[in-house]
């Protein structure tokens, strides 16, 4: 559907002009490349190198696949697919777009936005953590190869290439010393009680970050559409020589053996299918806002539909092959320890990429080389998925309030950019990888997913008017964009299976909440309290925007929540009229 046919037919039904002239003027993608890459960037995250395949290993390998799979088929992918149709058919961010489907869900755009923001406070850290340790690779023998630097205790134990070494419950390597105690300088703080001072080394990498991410999104798609070129690609490149590496060490195939042993009895276990919900949904990244924002520049008559399964069947290949790159390296590890792979594979979390792999690396032939192009990875892993973060928060506020901020993009996101600095400075002190730590569990964690439980009730039960007819009105935006009507699957998961997806994890992660514990450090009990506040803060917008909805809307209770339900006449009714087809009373 063409925007000139539109204005047409401007001349045989009331359609209001300035809507028209609202999408004419929206920024497009140059090219379509640019927005898959976009959205395989935002999607194709440092969680898929180093979380997935511990999820994996942990939950009984090869077997965990299978609800794997069934929850990205019934769960993960159906939401997708709802949001890029969502964003593309109504061309507009994450907060305006509730007056076109369900104005007193309002509140839900707000909300994604704040976590947004809270994603930005933790997250460049850790690609900051990645760009210190790309600097650091510049030298013929890497810093944590050996135990003789200043910030080495006497427990420092090196034992590669070396027979007689014992290794004690104190031993610790010279990769995880170099990690702990001159990256984050950990042992220089007493906790969240006492985060310590800024690291200038760390600031500087985080001000070169937002540097970056800066005059990638100042100019909106037309400028982080070419960025992504380098940032979505790379990944891959460097993903397929270390796999190439790592099978060519001795050992590597124990780790792939650990990696994919079936373990079938684990499936009896529920905690491996909420994990395996947890996983897709977090890998995927619906309801961030950022499918929203990206599909709202691509033309109304795209094939969303394909995009969604492409991208999703991208994400989910990328998580299995990262699987294969760290654990040849594992099984490698463990045949220099003389352990067993297990053993090797306790750390987990961001210290995976940070201290195992790195210290793998530092015993390889060229072992410069696959340090340099390992981090230079894992910053643009991590880049993309900023962007696509931010992107979500500017094109919301830059929808929301048009008239003050349509020509002042630039302004806006140096504004924004500058806020997401000044947040993340707490994650900069010795103590900063505690407060990492805290954002991401509290954050994000359930709160994200309450909203996405939320957002697709709203869009399969309360769009349109008649409740049975509901997941037919966001049906009918499908057919008008892409010629045909989503299948009975698509329907049945949007409006049942989905939800109840959402629904099981938020319950299963409320029920048994995991303890907080990061390297010998347990976090407070008032720190789980301040989390909960943080957690809350996010989406306590969405009853606040409710109520205040309904107290201002004129007329009766009644008719106030039938015009607060009802969406306002919008570009979809127009593009309803245009194609012939009846809008849904």
């Amino acid at each position: 559907m063409h925007h000139h046919e539109l204005a047409m037919s401007a001349n045989t039904g009331p359609i209001p002009v300035p809507v028209i002239l609202q999408t004419e003027s929206r920024d497009k993608w140059g090219k379509k490349m640019d927005f898959l890459l976009s959205v395989i960037g935002f999607a194709v995250d440092l969680g898929n190198v180093w979380r997935f395949p511990y999820i994996c290993y942990q939950n009984g390998g090869g077997a965990f696949l299978i609800p794997y799979t069934l929850m990205a088929i019934f769960g993960g992918v159906p939401l997708f697919y709802m949001e890029l149709a969502l964003g593309q058919f109504h061309r507009t961010g994450a907060i305006s777009i509730w007056k076109h489907i369900c104005p007193i869900f309002k509140g839900i755009g707000f909300a994604i936005c704040i976590i947004a923001l809270y994603v930005s406070f933790y997250y460049n850290t850790i690609i900051a953590w990645a760009l210190f340790y790309f600097y650091s690779s510049f030298s013929s023998t890497l810093p944590w190869t050996n135990c003789d630097n200043e910030w080495n205790t006497e427990n420092c134990t090196n034992y590669f290439g070396k027979d007689n070494v014992t290794w004690t419950n104190y031993s610790r390597s010279p990769a995880e010393e170099f990690y702990t105690r001159n990256v984050l300088e950990l042992h220089e703080s007493d906790g969240l009680e006492n985060v310590g001072v800024i690291r200038w080394q760390l600031m500087l990498c985080l001000f070169l970050i937002f540097t970056i991410v800066y005059f990638s999104l100042w100019k909106g798609v037309k400028s982080s559409g070419k960025v992504v070129w380098v940032t979505a690609t790379l990944p891959y490149l460097v993903l397929l020589i270390l796999l190439v590496r790592g099978a060519t060490l001795p050992g590597a195939w124990r780790g792939v053996v650990f990696y994919l042993k079936p373990k079938w009895e684990k499936l009896k276990d529920t905690t491996v299918w909420v994990d395996a919900a947890a996983q897709i949904f977090f890998s995927l990244g619906p309801g961030f806002g950022v499918l929203l924002a990206l599909s709202s520049y691509n033309p109304f008559d795209n094939n969303c539909y394909r995009d969604a399964i492409v991208t999703s069947v991208v994400n989910c290949l990328t998580s299995f092959m990262s699987g294969f790159v760290i654990f040849t390296v594992l099984g490698y590890m463990a045949e220099q320890r003389h352990v067993n792979v297990e053993d090797v594979a306790r750390n987990k979390g961001p210290s995976l990429l940070f201290i195992t792999y790195p210290e793998a690396i530092a015993n390889m032939m060229g072992s410069t080389f696959f340090a340099i192009i390992f981090f230079a990875m894992m910053i643009t892993l991590g880049l993309d998925s900023t962007f696509g973060g931010l992107e979500a928060i500017i094109t919301a506020v830059m929808d929301e309030y048009p008239d003050f901020l349509s020509h002042r993009r630039e302004v806006f996101v140096l504004g924004l950019v500058t806020v997401c600095f000044l947040g993340s400075l707490s994650t900069l002190t010795k103590g900063g990888a505690y407060v990492v730590k805290l954002l991401e569990e509290f954050g994000v964690g359930s709160s994200i997913i309450a909203i996405v439980f939320l957002e697709a009730t709203a869009v399969s039960w309360f769009y349109g008017k008649k409740t049975s007819r509901c997941v037919n009105r966001f049906s009918n935006d499908v057919k008008a964009m892409l010629g045909y009507t989503p299948g009975f699957f698509w329907r049945f998961c949007w409006v049942a299976i989905s939800p109840t997806f959402l629904a099981y994890i938020i319950i299963s992660a409320l029920l048994n909440p995991a303890p907080l514990v990061m390297f010998d450090y347990t976090f407070p009990d008032w720190s789980i309290t301040v989390g909960y506040i943080i957690g809350f803060s996010s989406f306590v917008w969405i009853p606040v925007y409710m109520v205040y909805k309904l107290v201002w809307t004129p007329g009766s209770l009644k008719q106030r929540l039938a015009v607060c339900l009802r969406p306002e006449r919008t570009l979809s009714d127009i593009h309803a009229d245009t194609l012939g087809l009846t809008p849904l009373p």
